[in-house]
């Protein structure tokens, strides 16, 4: 037995027989085959008497199954990868050399050679089924002892879901040549699948207790099939259950679908980030209204260099537009933009320039020569506790970098505006949040008086409105990560912190989305799902680690930060639209004449960098700018 497992250790350490090993373990099992068909012919004792002469006829049947070995290949296979198409390519060569067989038995007949005997009936149906039989049976164990062998270190896992996505899956791990994971079961959440088995693994029911299951079956990964990630996702019991039994979780990348045709692989999947477990609903947008509008036209994006404005620039990219003009004052990031398109979209006609929205004169240049279609505008300060220490930057880059591009985009002619803004903009509580509102008054009222005819153009001037999005520059996600690098703690601003999250290529498609849908004049506001608790998402961040004992810190609020974002995204407050992820927020219009006398008071006040001053005007253009955990509080006393 020793020697045995010696011999199997060795085999398997080798990349795989020669040819002309397997040809002659075949011949062996046709040879075995062959007195087993002398057998049912002649019985054990003629056997015995006419051995010589059936040895002969053996060896000239032997030939012929090697013949018919050669026509279909079967020995070219490595056994211990043998599929059901090997099994079904020898099966059809044990035919062909039978069939072979008894034409060689015909011929020897009809010679009167006495020397060689050949099979008869009986024996030539035992010599094609024992021949098929023992073929198979080679394999099979060659099969199952490989499996055993290669599968003592191989990961564990259970795939959930049991239709298509799954099935495929499982047999992309089953047939795969290195076998880093080993498939102990199946989970679903079908009723008919209780106590059921697939492909001769067991299906765990989920609810409640699924870690506990699968723990049991000493799971460590579990592989959700694309059909079911929006489920997984949306079910955080089952997430938080898995992430607490220190079962891995792995999926489809997000900005990846399977098309439910296509052969799906295990590689194609990766360890779940935090951004794959926040509960989601997938988002459907009308991709062929967007090329419609940016195929062969004029793009200018601001911002291009940061998190939305590149994601932007890659999306427009695949709609082939004549010309892309990408701009931002940052300019490693503008590089390593640059380089991408170069890499990915080398035909295109792609501008990368490095300037700010504030600078008149460049900006003047840059409309003049590329003279861009569509404007999508996602230049701006961002950061809430950078702008409370700074307004008056908050004013000079926010606030007048809008008005610069928007006024240029009516001056030659650009069709639409499409201004990023956030939800920080509802009911202000910071300077940041306040400054994007007076963003959104601007060009609102500018639009408003085009339409009046108070002021010459054609531009339509549409605003988006969104929360925060996973990934981006400063959100909190790679802040934790790094936290959790250097092995804590993690800091939380307050425990009952909540904010609304999105993932940046979908919310860069609901901004299309909305520039293709928007008439001018409108804010439109994302469905941004369900708000997700900071400390959980911490805590989750911290599962998802593997990283053992780290703290939690509440650090308090930052300044100008609240506790609930809003959206302004209830029925009293917008109107539905198309698509059903995008509605339009019913707001208070100004007139354009008051918004540019307002503008003009807070841009020369701007330039005495007090601080109080300039946010006591901010306050006066939006009544509603409430401040809170700030110095700011004190003007609204």
């Amino acid at each position: 037995m020793h020697i045995f497992s010696k011999l199997v250790h060795w085999y398997f350490s080798k990349d795989a027989l020669p040819y002309w090993g397997v040809l002659l373990l075949d011949l062996l099992m046709v040879a075995m085959a062959c007195y087993l068909g002398n057998y049912m012919d002649w019985g054990g004792l003629a056997l015995a008497q006419h051995f010589w002469p059936l040895t002969v006829g053996n060896g000239i049947t032997l030939l012929l199954f090697a013949v018919a070995f050669r026509m279909l290949h079967t020995y070219t296979g490595i056994l211990r990868y043998s599929s059901m198409i090997d099994l079904q390519r020898v099966g059809v060569a044990a035919f062909c050399g039978t069939l072979l067989s008894i034409v060689a038995a015909v011929a020897v007949s009809l010679s009167g050679t006495s020397q060689v005997m050949m099979h008869g009936v009986w024996g030539t149906l035992m010599l094609f089924a024992s021949a098929t039989f023992l073929l198979w049976m080679e394999r099979m164990m060659v099969r199952g002892l490989f499996d055993t062998f290669k599968t003592e270190d191989a990961k564990p896992i259970a795939i959930y879901g049991t239709k298509a996505g799954g099935i495929s899956l499982a047999n992309s791990i089953v047939t795969s040549h290195d076998k880093v994971y080993n498939l102990v079961a199946f989970v679903s959440d079908a009723e008919e699948m209780r106590n059921a088995y697939l492909l001769g693994k067991r299906v765990v029911m989920n609810g409640k207790g699924i870690g506990a299951r699968l723990q049991e079956l000493k799971v460590r990964v579990l592989l959700v099939s694309p059909l079911k990630s929006e489920l997984f996702r949306n079910n955080q019991g089952m997430i938080d259950e898995i992430m607490q039994a220190g079962i891995r979780v792995m999926m489809m990348p997000a900005a990846e679908e399977w098309d439910g045709k296509s052969k799906l692989t295990h590689q194609q999947l990766h360890e779940v980030e935090i951004e794959d477990l926040l509960p989601r609903e997938k988002i459907e947008v009308d991709m062929e209204a967007i090329g419609r509008m940016l195929t062969g036209k004029r793009i200018l994006i601001t911002g291009a260099a940061g998190s939305i404005g590149s994601e932007m620039a890659r999306q427009v990219a695949k709609f082939n537009p004549s010309e892309l003009i990408l701009l931002d004052q940052a300019e490693t990031p503008m590089h390593d933009v640059r380089l991408y398109m170069a890499r990915n979209h080398g035909e295109l006609k792609v501008w990368t320039i490095v300037g700010s929205i504030t600078n008149r004169e460049q900006m003047e240049r840059i409309f003049a020569e590329h003279r861009p279609e569509y404007v999508f505008h996602a230049a701006a300060y961002k950061h809430v506790p950078m702008m409370e220490d700074n307004p008056a930057m908050a004013v000079q880059n926010n606030i007048y970098g809008t008005r610069v591009i928007a006024d240029l985009a009516v001056k030659y002619g650009t069709k639409k505006f499409v201004m990023i803004s956030t939800d920080k903009a509802v009911n202000p509580t910071n300077v940041m949040g306040c400054s994007k509102r007076i963003c959104e008054i601007y060009c609102q009222s500018l639009n408003k008086a085009i339409v009046e005819g108070k002021v010459k153009g054609c531009t339509q001037f549409v605003t988006t409105r969104f929360g925060n999005v996973l990934g981006s520059n400063g959100s909190v996600i790679p802040i934790f990560k790094e936290q959790i690098r250097k092995g804590g703690p993690i800091t939380v601003t307050h425990p009952e912190i909540i904010r609304y999250f999105m993932l940046i290529p979908e919310a860069c498609r609901l901004v299309l989305e909305a520039g293709t849908m928007g008439h001018g004049g409108e804010i439109f506001v994302f469905d941004m799902g369900k708000p997700v608790k900071i400390v959980d998402l911490a805590k989750r961040m911290i599962s998802l680690s593997g990283a053992k004992h780290i703290e939690i810190k509440f650090s308090g609020l930052r300044d100008g930060e609240k506790l609930y974002e809003e959206l302004l995204s209830t029925k009293e407050n917008t109107k539905p639209t198309v698509h059903p992820k995008i509605m339009v927020a019913q707001v208070r219009e100004y007139d354009y004449e008051v918004a540019c006398r307002n503008e003009e008071r807070l841009m020369q006040v701007s330039y005495s960098f007090d601080d109080m001053a300039i946010v006591k005007v901010m306050k006066e253009i939006v009544p509603e700018y409430k401040s809170q955990c700030s110095k700011y509080e004190a003007l609204d006393k």
